[in-house]
């Protein structure tokens, strides 16, 4: 009997051997955005467990466009090389497609790391200049960012480009492009950080316009075999702001470009939101972008048991599902999951001897102490 949960999926030439996500997860232990132990480690403990797809934290593709001094990037040399490391490792050794998230946070950058507070840089900090769409700060006590002047948004557009060919490089399989989380593509696409009057603001094809202008030059760059897709917030949760309405139309304007998957969040954008937190909270979003917009989606936000997760597939409501915390306590949690499933999935070679159907008398015993 077919597990849903355990199925293939197909994405231009790449093929996942099942639906399950590493979600990107910002570690925030990065030095002038190069990869390190901490990344092979981490990425490396994920590629071993047999999720289809590991997706790396948020990668800028500028200093300025890093959220934190600790943020991974890939706009240097350096931060190439290092990343090529851990990439080809988790390829030797695990058995995880890899994806890179690529982003920039425009107003919300030059802060703390979360785990030091995450409030902006004072002058004793190293704060950098921020910019945005409008020079409107995050948050009251927040730097101003600079409003981008068409110079600013060109730039911008080919810090992605060259960001993409770095990911070539380095053997990357699939793309996210972070267009969510209130970081700078989501402050195009929302009213209330978006205030231009320009044709990049004010109507909701104006707002869309930077976004698309930035995903048709990375398609244009990635090769044609290989996914692209895009992280949105669905909603702001705040009145007067992005709406999941807009992100629906927004899944078929990327759809006519080329994208191949929506990874669908929330909110992230002001700190007015009101988030109604619980399992599975954000996934109606990802079920109303897929529906309605046609499109390969991806749902996030406490997704947890494995019945849980199957049960998402198999309704139609996304087409994967991505885990953060869930995997951080516990990175084996496909293995997990296929066993209490009952089905099989693919363990590295090295680990191949803890497979269940290699010591049943143990998972014998356990069942019968359930």
């Amino acid at each position: 009997m077919s597990v849903p949960l355990f199925t293939s999926y197909d994405m231009r030439g790449l093929g996942l051997p099942n639906r399950v996500v590493v979600s990107p997860m910002c570690q925030y232990i990065s030095e002038q955005g190069s990869a390190n132990d901490w990344h092979l480690m981490h990425l490396g403990q994920f590629a071993m467990g047999a999720a289809g797809l590991v997706i790396t934290e948020a990668t800028h593709v500028s200093p300025v466009g890093r959220i934190t001094h600790k943020c991974l990037g890939l706009y240097s040399d350096e931060n190439e090389s290092t990343l090529k490391r851990v990439v080809d490792f988790c390829k030797t050794h695990g058995v995880a497609a890899m994806g890179i998230q690529l982003a920039h946070a425009g107003r919300k950058g030059s802060t703390h790391p979360p785990g030091a507070g995450g409030k902006p840089l004072g002058p004793d900090g190293d704060p950098w200049e921020t910019v945005a769409p409008s020079a409107l700060p995050y948050a009251e006590g927040w730097h101003t960012p600079r409003a981008l002047d068409r110079d600013g948004l060109e730039e911008i557009k080919q810090q992605f480009v060259a960001a993409t060919q770095r990911a070539i490089r380095i053997g990357f399989d699939l793309i996210e492009f972070h267009a969510g989380h209130g970081y700078l593509l989501h402050q195009f696409l929302s009213p209330i950080s978006n205030r231009r009057q320009d044709d990049y603001g004010g109507s909701l094809e104006n707002r869309l316009r930077f976004p698309l202008e930035c995903f048709a030059a990375v398609r244009a760059a990635w090769p044609a075999d290989k996914p692209l897709g895009v992280r949105v917030s669905a909603t702001d949760w705040v009145d007067g702001g992005w709406t999941p309405e807009e992100t629906v139309m927004f899944a078929r304007e990327l759809k006519k470009l080329g994208c191949d998957f929506m990874d669908i969040t929330t909110s992230g954008l002001d700190p007015r939101q009101q988030i109604p937190v619980g399992p599975g909270y954000q996934v109606p979003f990802a079920a109303r972008v897929k529906a309605e917009a046609e499109i390969t989606t991806m749902a996030v936000g406490m997704i947890t048991e494995p019945q849980q997760a199957n049960e998402i597939i198999a309704d139609g409501r996304a087409d994967f599902v991505m885990l953060a915390r869930g995997m951080m306590w516990n990175p084996r949690w496909a293995w997990h999951a296929a066993e209490a499933l009952g089905v099989d999935t693919e363990y590295a070679p090295q680990y191949a001897r803890c497979h269940p159907a290699r010591w049943p008398q143990a998972f014998a015993q356990r069942r019968a102490a359930e």
